[in-house]
C-alpha cells in the first residue's frame, strides 16, 4: 500500500470522532425531546386551565353540529361583490376557505352553494356564491314572477336578553346586479303578514360570477354562538332549485376569540403554536410564538457561515432521519380532524416543518393543542455541539486533503530519490554518477543528502578498490624482480663473494616484501584492537612531552622542538594508541623533512576541542590533491618511499576516529620555512 493510501486510510479514523458526535446528538435530542415533551405537558395543562376559565358559558360545538367559521379579518373589506379582497384570495382558488352545502347524491351539475364569513369584530361579512345555475333578477312589476332571491335566519346567542336582538329572517332579491338591502317582513318570521321593509343594516352587493352569482354582504355582528342560516331559492318555475345551509337546526357561528388568544400568548414560550379547538374541530383560538432565533440574512452570512449553517442543517435532516416518523397535520386550516389526531408525539406542519406536539382536555370539552417547534428544540440540542461537530468535519476533511497533498509530496520525493538512486548503480554494481543533494532540511533531505555522501564515499572506495591491484603491483614489482633476478644470478655466480652479494640483495628484498605485507595488516590489527581498548583520562601534555624528548635522543639527524604546555590537557582515551599516532607522524615528517631540518610538535587548547600537530620542513602538499592522503597506498610528495605504502597516515586516522576527532594536513610557512603541518583535532575530557 502506497504511502498516500496509508495516510488516507489513517485520516479516515479522523471521522470515528463526528461519528461518536452524532451518536451524542441522537442520544441528546432524544433525551431533550423527551424533557421537552414532559415540560410541554405541563405548560398544556396551564394553559387549558386558563382557556377553560376564560370559555365558561361558551356553549361547545359538538362533532355533529352545523357550523359557519367566521374567519378574522385584518384589513377591512371592500363591500364590492368580488372575493378579492377576502382572506386567501392571493393564495388561488383551491386555498381560499369555502364552506359548501352538502350536493344531494354527489351530483355536480345541480346548483351548489359555496360561502365565506369573516368579522371585524363590529361587522359580520357572508360572501354567497351559487354555482351552475345562472340567476333570474326580481321583476317588481311582476312579483309573482319567478326570480332568484336568498333568505336569512339568524338566531342571536343572548336573544332571551337583548329585545334588540332578537331572531330575525331577511329576503334579498334585486331586478339586477349591483347594490341590494335585505327586506323583512317583521320580527320573527320572513312569511308575516307584515307589509316587508327594508333592513339597512344587512346590505351588500349582487354580481354575477362564473356560471352563476354571488352576493357579499354585511350585517352587524351577531353574539358569539349565534346561529346564521340561509337559502338560495327560484320558486314558481319548473326549474325550481333550492340549495342552503341547514335550516333545522341553523349552523351556530363559529369564531376564533382575540382576548382568548392573547391570554394563550402571555403563557407560551418561543417557538410553540397553541390551539383551541371544540369538539367538531373548529379552531376558536389560534396562537404562534416566534423564535428565539431569527434566520439569519443570506447576505450578512461569511463564506464559512454559509458552509456552518449548510452543515447545520445537514445535521438537523440527519437528526430528523433518526427520529419517529412524524403525523401530518395542517396547520393552516380552520378545522382538525381530531380522531386522526395523536394525544402527543411529533408531527409535521404542510411547510415540511417538524413539532412536538402534545393536547390537553379543556373545561367543556374542547381540546388544546400545544406545539413546540422541532427546530427550537434543535437548536438547543444542535447549535452549539452541532457547530462544534460540523467545524470538526470541516476541519478533518481540510486536514485529509493535507495529509493526502502532503503524502502525494513525499511519495514523489521519494520516487525521484529513488530514480536518482538506481539511475546512480548500474547493472554491475558500480557508481556511475553522483547524487544531487537537497536542501530540505526535514528527514528526507538529510536522507537524500547521506545517500549522496556514501554515494560519493562509495564511488572512491571502488576507485580505491579498482587501483588497489595497480598500486599493490606496483610496491611488490621490485622487490620480487630483485629476487628473481638475485635467484638468476645465484645460479651463475662463481665465486663466494658474488653469491653472498646476490643471496644479500634478495634478503634485502624479501625483508621489503615483509614490511610491505605487515603495513598493509597493521591498519586491519588496529581496527581489531579497537574492539578491547579502554578508554582512560590521561594528561596528553605530558605523554607528548616526553614523546618529544625521546625523539631527540634518538634522532640525530633532525631537530624536534615541542610547543605547548607541559601539562594539563587532559584527554578520554588510550595514552598507547595517541603515542602510536605520533609516531606515524613523525616517521611521516622525516621521511620528508632534509637532514638537520626542524621537526616541531605542539598541543593547542581550546575549549571544547584539543589540537595535536605535527610541522616538518621540506616539500610541500600539491594544492589540489585528488586524493586523500589519510587513504591506504597514498603518498602525494616527493621523498624516501621504499616500502611505503601509504598505511602510516591510514592509522592516524584510524586512532583519531576511535578518540572522536579528525585528522587534517594542509601546507604552511613558519619562521620562513615552508613545510607541512598535520593536526589531529580531538574533543576535550570535558566535552
Amino acid at each position: 500500500m502506497t504511502l498516500k493510501r496509508q495516510l488516507f486510510v489513517a485520516s479516515l479514523l479522523m471521522l470515528l470522532i463526528p461519528w461518536a458526535g452524532l451518536q451524542f446528538v441522537l442520544e441528546l435530542d432524544q433525551a431533550l425531546r423527551q424533557q421537552a415533551l414532559q415540560q410541554l405537558q405541563d405548560q398544556a395543562d396551564r394553559l387549558a386551565q386558563t382557556a377553560g376559565d376564560l370559555s365558561l358559558g361558551l356553549p361547545a360545538v359538538a362533532p355533529q353540529t352545523p357550523a359557519i367559521y367566521v374567519e378574522n379579518l385584518r384589513s377591512s373589506l371592500n363591500l364590492d361583490g368580488y372575493s378579492d379582497d377576502w382572506p386567501g384570495y392571493d393564495e388561488a382558488e383551491q386555498f381560499q376557505p369555502w364552506q359548501q352545502s352538502p350536493q344531494p347524491n354527489g351530483d355536480t351539475s345541480k346548483p351548489t352553494m359555496r360561502w365565506q364569513a369573516a368579522t371585524d369584530q363590529r361587522h359580520l361579512y357572508l360572501l354567497i356564491r351559487i354555482s351552475n345555475h345562472q340567476p333570474i333578477f326580481f321583476n317588481p312589476g311582476a312579483p309573482e314572477q319567478p326570480h332568484d332571491r336568498l333568505r336569512l335566519w339568524l338566531e342571536p346567542a343572548n336573544g332571551n336578553l337583548s329585545p334588540d336582538t332578537q331572531p330575525a329572517a331577511w329576503l334579498i332579491r334585486t331586478p339586477a346586479p349591483g347594490k341590494v338591502y335585505a327586506t323583512t317582513h317583521g320580527p320573527g318570521s320572513a312569511t308575516s303578514s307584515t307589509a316587508p321593509k327594508s333592513d339597512y343594516r344587512v346590505n351588500g352587493y349582487w354580481q354575477s360570477a362564473g356560471t352563476g352569482w354571488q352576493i357579499e354582504l354585511e350585517l352587524p355582528k351577531p353574539p358569539q354562538g349565534s346561529r346564521l342560516g340561509f337559502s338560495a331559492q327560484r320558486l314558481g318555475s319548473a326549474d325550481s332549485i333550492q340549495t342552503s345551509t341547514s335550516t333545522d337546526p341553523l349552523p351556530v357561528l363559529v369564531a376564533r376569540n382575540p382576548g382568548l388568544e392573547r391570554q394563550l400568548t402571555s403563557g407560551m414560550s418561543s417557538g410553540q403554536n397553541a390551539r383551541l379547538v371544540e369538539p367538531a374541530g373548529w379552531v376558536i383560538a389560534q396562537q404562534t410564538t416566534p423564535s428565539r432565533q431569527a434566520p439569519p440574512e443570506f447576505e450578512a452570512l461569511s463564506p464559512l457561515q454559509i458552509v456552518e449553517h449548510t452543515s447545520l442543517n445537514a445535521l438537523r435532516a440527519l437528526v430528523q432521519f433518526y427520529q419517529p416518523k412524524p403525523v401530518t397535520v395542517s396547520a393552516s386550516t380552520n378545522r382538525l380532524d381530531m380522531d386522526a389526531l395523536p394525544n402527543e408525539g411529533l408531527v409535521r406542519h404542510e411547510d415540511d416543518s417538524v413539532w412536538l406536539m402534545t393536547t390537553k382536555p379543556v373545561f367543556g370539552g374542547r381540546t388544546l393543542i400545544l406545539e413546540q417547534s422541532l427546530d427550537q428544540l434543535l437548536t438547543f440540542s444542535g447549535s452549539t455541539l452541532g457547530s462544534v461537530i460540523t467545524r470538526s468535519t470541516l476541519i478533518i476533511i481540510g486536514l485529509t486533503l493535507v495529509l493526502l497533498g502532503y503524502a502525494s509530496w513525499l511519495s514523489w520525493r521519494i520516487a525521484r530519490l529513488q530514480r536518482a538512486v538506481s539511475a546512480s548503480i548500474d547493472q554491475d554494481g558500480r557508481i556511475t554518477g553522483s547524487l544531487p543533494g537537497s536542501g530540505a532540511r526535514d528527514e528526507l533531505g538529510q536522507l537524500q543528502n547521506h545517500f549522496a555522501q556514501m554515494a560519493d564515499r562509495l564511488h572512491g572506495y571502488n576507485r580505491y578498490l579498482e587501483s588497489f591491484s595497480q598500486r599493490l603491483s606496483h610496491e611488490l614489482k621490485t622487490p620480487v624482480a630483485v629476487v628473481r633476478s638475485s635467484l638468476e644470478n645465484l645460479t651463475h655466480s662463481e665465486t663466494e663473494e658474488e653469491r653472498s652479494q646476490y643471496i644479500g640483495r634478495a634478503a634485502a628484498a624479501t625483508e621489503r616484501l615483509r614490511k610491505i605485507l605487515n603495513g598493509m595488516s597493521e591498519a586491519a590489527r588496529l581496527e581489531q584492537s579497537f574492539d578491547h581498548a579502554d578508554k582512560e583520562a590521561f594528561d596528553l601534555a605530558d605523554v607528548i612531552g616526553q614523546a618529544t624528548a625521546a625523539y631527540q635522543a634518538l634522532d640525530e639527524h633532525h631537530q624536534f622542538d615541542y610547543a605547548g604546555p607541559e601539562s594539563g590537557i587532559s584527554l578520554m582515551g588510550s595514552p598507547e594508541l595517541m603515542v602510536q599516532l605520533l609516531d606515524k607522524l613523525v616517521d611521516n615528517a622525516r621521511d620528508f623533512t632534509p637532514q638537520d631540518g626542524r621537526i616541531q610538535i605542539g598541543l593547542e587548547q581550546t575549549e571544547r576541542h584539543s589540537c595535536l600537530f605535527v610541522f616538518n620542513e621540506g616539500s610541500t602538499l600539491p594544492d589540489n590533491p585528488d586524493t586523500s592522503i589519510f587513504s591506504p597506498f597514498v603518498s602525494v610528495r616527493e621523498g624516501r618511499e621504499e616500502g611505503h605504502l601509504g598505511q602510516g597516515l591510514l592509522i592516524v586516522q584510524l586512532i583519531a576516529d576511535f578518540h572522536g576527532g579528525r585528522a587534517e594536513a594542509g601546507n604552511e610557512t613558519r619562521n620562513d620555512s615552508e613545510g607541512v603541518c598535520f593536526r589531529v583535532i580531538v574533543p576535550a575530557a570535558h566535552s
